[in-house]
């Protein structure tokens, strides 16, 4: 989304040494929230993120920090931090998560950020953090922070599809590129300006689950948990989700009972998806499926080497 805080923003700025910013989400990455879009790098109406991957749309000027449903939003939440020291130049509360008539009408009322801080680290560098979760922000407008310091929690707030942090950085106005603040691109992660290693992870794998049927995708991005295969249930699936695929990946999806394997199938992802769902399974036919420890395994390669993979395992009484 492109977002307009706009009237919160005023140039401004400070140190910009690499290994110098914390990252802004309490989560870790590949395990309870993952990287859905990088900053476009490309100036045109072509998409490319700084490793020259496709994990961006056009022009995109942050990096979304997102978690793998709205479950995981709710509840006690996760923690959106400063990145640096800073003073807090605006900030916005108050807009509902998932607000009513969705992204469009976000948009319209000029509430693309939702609930969003803005801090000013001074010599013209300044550090967004949009999609606030409402009622969250535990700061006010002047108050100068620690980096570390607590703004909110993530959530869905403004034009946002899911529940995740755009974080943005800004030097004179201008976007900066965390993963790679200079215009050199595909190049390693030696100039990011994280403090801790932060991998570059253009694809992978958020989830892995059983059910007794295929999962509806829109059910299990707002949380609700399908059914789970017991003895009697009438199919035992296998289904996953992941991120930035591209064209000629491949998913192999590998369904294991007590007495070894009972299904194994590779799928191929035909087309680039910023987020997607496959499933195989098997119908029921015996009298019961066999009591015991069950597995699923689930294993995303590209260009045929194996680039993510997730477990789930199960006892069947």
């Amino acid at each position: 989304m492109r977002f307009a805080l706009s009237a919160l923003f005023i140039s401004l700025a400070g140190p910009t040494l690499a290994g110098e910013f914390l990252f802004p989400v309490d989560c870790t990455l590949g395990q309870d929230c993952f990287i859905q879009h990088y900053v476009d790098r490309d100036p045109g109406p072509d998409v490319r993120d700084f490793g020259c991957g496709t994990l961006s749309y056009d022009g995109h000027k942050g990096t979304d920090i997102a978690l793998p449903d709205l479950a995981a939003m709710q509840g006690a939440g996760i923690a959106v931090r400063s990145t640096l020291a800073g003073r807090v130049r605006g900030l916005r509360d108050g807009v509902p998560d998932r607000g009513p008539g969705g992204v469009q009408e976000a948009m319209a009322a000029g509430m693309e950020c939702g609930n969003g801080v803005v801090l000013d680290h001074g010599n013209g560098l300044e550090s967004q953090y949009c999609h606030l979760r409402q009622g969250s922000l535990q700061v006010q407008e002047g108050q100068e922070l620690p980096a570390g310091s607590v703004l909110g929690l993530v959530g869905q707030s403004g034009a946002a599809d899911f529940p995740h942090l755009h974080f943005e950085l800004r030097r004179n106005g201008e976007t900066l590129d965390p993963f790679q603040p200079d215009a050199v691109m595909c190049q390693s992660l030696a100039a990011a300006l994280w403090r801790d290693d932060v991998a570059y992870v253009p694809t992978g794998l958020t989830t892995v689950g059983f059910s007794t049927e295929i999962p509806d995708y829109d059910a299990l991005m707002q949380g609700d948990a399908p059914d789970l295969p017991q003895t009697a249930s009438p199919a035992f699936v296998l289904w996953t989700v992941g991120f930035g695929s591209l064209p000629g990946d491949q998913l192999r999806l590998t369904l294991v009972g007590p007495d070894g394997i009972v299904l194994d199938k590779r799928i191929m992802l035909d087309r680039a998806q910023a987020r997607y769902m496959r499933a195989v399974g098997l119908r029921l036919q015996a009298e019961h499926w066999t009591a015991g420890a069950w597995r699923g395994d689930v294993v995303l390669i590209r260009d045929g080497q194996q680039i993510a993979r997730r477990t789930i395992s199960r006892v069947l009484d």
